[in-house]
């Protein structure tokens, strides 16, 4: 059995002959460029500089060997452009605080200040605003607000707000579609981070990719915007949604079903003990723009449409569901009411549920190689059950984590049999 058709089972809600495994095919479900290296060393790869794949999360790129190594079974397909707008291309030595050295995009052009903190620039101008920093010893980006002052929403032009979406362009379909026939050829499932989906997705809305960013680009004036400006933060969603159809029609026309997930959305909706919203703000306000984007992904194609909410969740699910998202990740097992028995058992029928493999935040950097052992047995007995489960931690696996815990991880993964 190929990879591929072991995640389209899973995604049939069916048994394959073993449970499927992704790590690094979208941008919440890979690890940090460290544990890359951790694990290519451990496996007697070659040693090299890792490189940096995304480097907002400053995640690692998995290269082929090392996805052979760990037995993944999903390929991922990004825009060849970064999050600050800068190519990736071009891969420089970066010495880190730690002394790592990584290899980045040679346009990110990182500068410093005077106590060693780490800036990018959009599009890698160092002549404007860094739109992200990177704290002197720390392991990522933190974006950085630059929010023009403003009195009353009513005074903007939400148009500003949909600066960065438009209509792609054949060269960036004829990247697309190149890099989907590259990704069919390794066997795995194919899944597309395509963009201009995310609704409201607050690691999206300060802009990082552009120079001087206009309208509501602060993330706590986003929250309140939605409660307080609910008619221009739909606006927003019309106009992006309709952009967002045209381009996924001509992705569509570009490459057909050579498609088999495609990440929507990353906008969260969950705390650790709560939801961020009311079901009935998101009914209003969300619902009726995803089912616009699965409804026609789903009469159009065979493709399947991944959606991302940390936190406790529990309650949106139905909502989900009822959006058309086929997929839900990270599935934050530790946050309230997420009690892996009850998820599957309530939703295991209408949702593939993609993670909730291994807990990241405690027991995967903290716990012993056995305590791992033993979660990724409970949580393969009760996802796995009937398929609709493809294997991954919880959100990326972060910095620091021991390589014998994920080694654990991954050991026991391809050791569950039912």
């Amino acid at each position: 059995m190929t990879s591929r058709e072991r995640i389209k089972l899973a995604l049939s809600h069916k048994e394959a002959d073993r449970i499927p495994l992704d790590f690094g095919s979208v941008t919440v479900t890979g690890m940090h460029y460290s544990c890359v290296g951790a694990l290519r060393e451990y496996y007697g790869l070659e040693k090299h500089p890792i490189t940096i794949a995304e480097p907002y999360q400053m995640l690692g790129l998995i290269e082929e060997d090392l996805k052979v190594a760990m037995g993944i079974d999903a390929e991922g397909v990004f825009s060849r452009t970064n999050m600050f707008g800068i190519p990736q291309t071009d891969f420089c030595e970066w010495k880190q605080d730690n002394g790592d050295i990584v290899l980045a995009p040679r346009g990110m052009n990182i500068t410093e200040d005077a106590k060693g903190h780490h800036y990018v620039h959009p599009e890698g101008d160092t002549t404007v605003a860094p739109s992200a920093k990177m704290p002197k010893g720390g392991f990522y980006f933190d974006a950085i607000s630059r929010q023009e002052p403003f009195d009353d929403i009513e005074e903007l032009n939400p148009d500003d707000n949909l600066e960065e979406f438009g209509i792609v362009s054949d060269t960036v379909l004829d990247e697309f579609a190149e890099d989907i026939a590259k990704a069919e050829k390794t066997g795995r499932a194919v899944t597309v981070s395509f963009g201009g989906t995310a609704l409201g997705d607050v690691a999206l809305v300060p802009g990082l990719n552009l120079k001087h960013p206009k309208g509501v680009r602060d993330v706590a004036e986003w929250y309140m915007a939605t409660a307080t400006a609910p008619e221009f933060v739909q606006y927003i969603f019309d106009k992006q949604t309709d952009i967002a159809l045209v381009n996924i029609e001509k992705l569509y026309q570009k490459v057909g079903n050579s498609i088999d997930t495609i990440f929507i959305c990353g906008t969260d909706f969950g705390t650790q003990i709560s939801t961020f919203c009311s079901k009935e703000t998101f009914r209003n306000l969300y619902m009726p723009y995803y089912q616009k984007v699965n409804n026609w992904i789903h009469e159009h194609t065979t493709w399947k449409t991944f959606k991302h909410s940390c936190g406790a969740v529990e309650p949106f699910i139905p909502l989900f569901i009822e959006s058309g998202f086929d997929i839900l990740n990270p599935v934050q097992c530790s946050a309230a009411g997420m009690d892996p028995r009850l998820l599957k058992e309530k939703y295991g029928r209408d949702i593939v549920f993609w993670g909730g493999g291994i807990d990241t935040q405690k027991l995967l950097p903290f716990g012993t190689p056995e305590e791992v052992r033993e979660q990724v047995m409970e949580r393969c007995e009760i996802f796995g059950r009937d398929g609709g489960f493809v294997f991954n931690s919880i959100h990326n696996i972060q910095a620091g984590t021991p390589v014998e815990n994920i080694v654990a991880m991954l050991d026991s993964l391809h050791s569950y049999r039912k």
